[in-house]
């Protein structure tokens, strides 16, 4: 798989954490957008929202295998762990870019917070129809393979109308 299309789309053993970390990340944008002052400012809650859960995450599954191990990992152990979760932090970098954007002035801050989310859409679509392509589905399975996906993003699109924007 090209560089590009693996920045795009994500690693192919990696869809959970791409799927996750924009699930995160647009949760953030709804959340933080009601108390945020800027673009700028929702940028770093979301930031720091998808790092700590990254964190977390590592933190978990290193236990977990320390558990099923039954020793205590290597430096090198967890080090890898985290690189196998560095998609959830990875996928919120093109929602993170919109807002930045929106706090240098280029965009719109509002503008930014949309697009924001509509790139996180993408992603979710984009995965859905991944998984389908994975699993052979027919055109009706990767509509609803998409659909499920989407739905996710606009629960969260529907919380974040819901708070006033």
């Amino acid at each position: 798989m090209s560089r590009i299309r693996r920045l795009v789309l994500g690693h192919p053993d990696r869809i959970a954490g791409t799927v996750y970390g924009t699930i995160i990340a647009m949760s953030a944008i709804a959340a933080g957008s009601r108390g945020a002052g800027s673009a700028g400012d929702l940028a770093v809650i979301v930031a720091t929202t998808v790092f700590v859960f990254w964190i977390a995450h590592v933190y978990s599954h290193a236990i977990a295998e320390t558990i099923a191990l039954n020793r205590r990992l290597d430096s090198a152990e967890v080090v890898s762990i985290a690189r196998r979760e560095f998609a959830i932090p990875l996928a919120a970098v093109p929602l993170l870019a919109a807002l930045v954007l929106g706090a240098a002035g280029v965009l719109e801050e509002a503008t930014a917070g949309w697009i924001a989310i509509l790139l996180g859409l993408g992603t979710l679509a984009a995965q859905g129809a991944r998984y389908a392509g994975v699993e052979r589905m027919s055109r009706l399975g990767t509509v609803v393979s998409v659909a499920v996906n989407l739905a996710l993003g606009l629960v969260i699109i529907g919380l974040k109308a819901g708070l006033g924007h």
